[in-house]
């Protein structure tokens, strides 16, 4: 179980017989705080890939954006590949089986729109 914010806006693509599958990164914070010391222990951030299925995938279709709070079940998945130049790389996923929105949709349709008037970045 995470709750989270999505990182940015999810990607979605069908597989074969038009299966939906998303992939999305979720950001989960634990906060930071201070020992009877003095110390203070900083707030620290994991990210996590996400993948969702069939019925799932096709709800972050129209539904999830960047900056979304999500509430994920899921199980994880561990696989390894061998890039181009033979680096083996180790993935972990949680392949999500209940989702549940947490930013209220108003807030959600704000901020989609407050990206979507934004001017894109320029390179330089």
């Amino acid at each position: 179980m995470l709750i989270g914010n999505v990182g940015a806006e999810p990607e979605v693509r069908y597989v074969d017989a038009g299966v939906a599958v998303a992939r999305l990164r979720l950001a989960t914070t634990e906060r930071g705080y201070s020992l009877q010391n003095g110390t203070q222990v900083p707030d620290r951030t994991d990210w996590h890939t996400v993948l969702l299925w069939r019925r799932l995938a096709e709800v972050v279709e129209k539904y999830v954006h960047k900056g979304d709070k999500l509430y994920i079940e899921g199980r994880l998945r561990y696989s390894t590949y061998d890039d181009k130049r033979g680096v083996r790389h180790d993935v972990t996923e949680i392949w999500a089986e209940n989702m549940e929105m947490l930013t209220p949709r108003s807030q959600s349709i704000m901020n989609n729109s407050q990206m979507a008037s934004e001017p894109a970045p320029t390179s330089e």
